[in-house]
């Protein structure tokens, strides 16, 4: 199959404010000064369902049914789509009802999807007995030397999912049966958001740094840490990138594909508090450089989007039923 269109999948939202822990380690949630769009309603989770957006070259996004839900009804927070050795497409996603369980859908066409929840860490504690927060952002990579999906995820035990968090994973050839939970990365930090590359014979997890505060400082930005197996261990990589230079703010929810332009890579993430997008590229994985906001075009309010490759037919057959408001 030619896949020559990259798709974007996402959620929108508008972030109401941010936590900030004050010397005292009291958490307060300061308002952002611009808030609000009228195509959100006045409810922060409008908009958290399936979006989907095309592209050609990575940069500059055209969303399908005019940046409306191309799956309405269903909760979508943070999706994550591939296409599997099946030839079926993929989904995972934080949602559900039950917070210590994600979303599976399954698609030969990503028009029509067939759902159900995964609870991963219903049964897991640790050692003083506690249940886990939450199940955020998974994501799926098939280990193809293994003939298995490694699904991954980060959750924490304590009292909200951004705090001492860590990156887990299970293991399933089928997504009905799955391996007991492990921990897959636990640096120094609370970690979310993971996203995992293979390159040559090393695996890279791209994931943001969740620490702030008076004691801490400003940490949340995207890091790097490299494997030589999927499985780990992983290797905090010491560079510009873990030293906070790839932007100067506040990012989130990577996402990384070759650059279809040409040579070397791109990377998509969004500014959560400034309510935007932006994008880096690298030649090599290891070094970024920012890429000028006049450069690119994402939708209005994107969230922590995925990239996966489409054909032109199957790009055709999305157009027709959610049409775009320009073509590719």
């Amino acid at each position: 199959m030619n896949h020559d269109i990259w798709l974007l999948a996402y959620f929108r939202s508008v972030y109401r404010g941010r936590v900030e822990i004050t010397e005292r380690g009291v958490e307060v949630v300061p308002l952002p000064d611009a808030l609000g769009d009228e195509t959100l309603g006045s409810d922060a989770g409008d908009g958290q369902e399936l979006h989907l957006a095309g592209s050609r070259d990575g940069l500059h996004w055209t969303p399908l049914n005019r940046n409306r839900p191309v799956w309405p009804g269903r909760f979508v927070r943070d999706p994550f789509i591939g296409r599997g050795p099946d030839d079926c497409f993929h989904l995972v996603a934080t949602g559900g009802r039950n917070r210590r369980s994600c979303l599976y859908a399954r698609s030969r066409d990503l028009l029509t999807w067939e759902a159900r929840s995964l609870p991963l860490m219903e049964t897991v504690r640790d050692a003083a007995g506690r249940s886990v927060n939450n199940v955020w952002a998974p994501e799926w990579f098939y280990d193809r030397s293994r003939g298995e999906y490694l699904l991954f995820w980060s959750s924490s035990f304590a009292d909200a999912g951004w705090k001492e968090s860590r990156q887990w994973y299970s293991r399933t050839v089928d997504w009905e049966t799955f391996t007991e939970p492990q921990v897959l990365f636990a640096p120094g930090y609370s970690v979310i958001d993971g996203t995992l590359l293979e390159h040559g014979e090393t695996f890279y997890l791209f994931h943001k740094e969740e620490e702030f505060g008076i004691h801490t400082g400003e940490r949340r930005g995207i890091r790097l840490a490299t494997a030589s197996d999927p499985r780990g261990p992983y290797q905090l990589y010491e560079g510009p990138l873990n030293r906070g230079q790839i932007v100067p703010t506040i990012t989130e929810g990577p996402t990384v594909l070759p650059d279809p332009a040409g040579a070397g890579w791109l990377m998509l993430y969004d500014y959560p508090m400034a309510n935007d997008y932006g994008a880096s590229r690298s030649p090599d994985l290891w070094h970024w450089t920012t890429i000028p906001r006049e450069e690119f075009a994402f939708p209005p309010h994107a969230r922590h989007g995925s990239v996966f490759r489409v054909s032109d037919a199957e790009w055709q057959a999305l157009a027709e039923r959610y049409p775009p408001a320009f073509p590719l």
